[in-house]
């Protein structure tokens, strides 16, 4: 029987095992080689705005120092807010004690309703109630937030006011307390979402275990799934918090521009971020100590939120339970 006759046909390719390409197109091999540049240049974007943004704090907030002739412990502990006083002081603690009463009350009506809608839409609810009750929920971070500061000083406030003066509490036309709710408001569907997201996440084999050794659903939702999920649940709530330490607009128009130390909610207080607004739509002009103390203040800010951010990393490491 003859041999088989090679292949001798002059188009066919001679390939070389070499050949790095092999078997790629070229504008596959092109796409695989600058995707990743792209992609880390996008990256570093993104670290270099942070740096930017830390580098202009830093640097006005020195100059703020060197111009107010205050040391960095007399603002960081200072327990006046006083910038048109002889001499000006500018101690930045009222204004840290407003901004956590405000978190603290947002956090008291946005992690009870968050939790709870998140068990609900991940265990209770049939998939077409969930299909549309989740992104109705989440339509509430949509709404601008200076729309809930005027939900809260035209409707909110009036409220109080109807239902706490006749006991004979007063209540100003600025509080805390207003605050308080509409920014827990806008931040449920944040802590709602990503909470949702973590419990989903739970295996299935743990639900189906549990009801094998005859738990109830709601034993099965909170002593089986929650703790699974506590780490991305924990996580959730801080930067859910971090939110409404940096909310503005809201804050602006419900709690008001009083900075002080109180524990009564319902008189007025100042945040961070209204002192901010405060001295820049004000008459401080370029480059008085007042002006510059914007700078001190947002630095601190940012360490704060970084704080937050970095305690809900150092969570979610800690407590993250992985299932294989």
């Amino acid at each position: 029987m003859p041999p088989p006759l090679a292949n001798t046909t002059p188009d066919a390719p001679l390939l070389d095992p070499d050949d790095p390409w092999r078997g790629q197109s070229r504008l596959s091999a092109v796409a695989e080689f600058v995707a990743p540049i792209l992609l880390a240049l996008c990256g570093l974007v993104t670290v270099l705005t942070t740096l930017g943004i830390l580098a202009v704090l830093v640097v006005q907030s020195v100059e703020f120092f060197a111009a107010a002739g205050i040391g960095v412990g007399d603002f960081l502990f200072g327990l006046e807010l006083r910038p048109g006083a002889r001499p000006p002081r500018f101690g930045v603690l009222p204004l840290v004690w407003g901004t956590f009463l405000i978190a603290f009350g947002a956090s008291c009506v946005a992690l009870p309703i968050g939790l709870l809608s998140a068990i609900y839409l991940s265990e209770y609810a049939p998939r077409g109630v969930r299909a549309v009750l989740k992104p109705t929920l989440e339509l509430l971070a949509g709404v601008p937030s200076i729309v809930y500061g005027y939900l809260a000083l035209l409707l909110v406030t009036p409220a109080l006011k109807a239902a706490l003066e006749p006991l004979g509490l007063r209540v100003d036309h600025f509080n805390a307390v207003s605050a308080c709710l509409v920014v827990g408001m806008m931040i449920v569907p944040s802590v709602s979402s990503l909470s949702e997201d973590v419990l989903s996440a739970v295996p299935q084999g743990l639900r189906e275990a549990a009801y094998g050794l005859g738990a109830t659903k709601f034993e099965v939702s909170t002593r089986i799934v929650l703790p699974a999920g506590l780490s991305g649940v924990a996580a959730a709530f801080i930067l859910a918090v971090g939110r409404a330490v940096g909310e503005t607009m809201a804050v602006v128009l419900a709690a008001g521009t009083m900075a002080r130390f109180t524990l009564n909610p319902l008189t007025s207080v100042e945040t961070m971020t209204t002192y901010i607004i405060q001295v820049v739509g004000g008459e401080a002009s370029y480059g008085s100590p007042k002006y510059l103390s914007l700078f001190a203040v947002g630095l601190t800010l940012f360490a704060i939120t970084l704080a937050l951010n970095v305690l809900s990393n150092l969570v979610l490491r800690r407590y993250r339970e992985v299932y294989r």
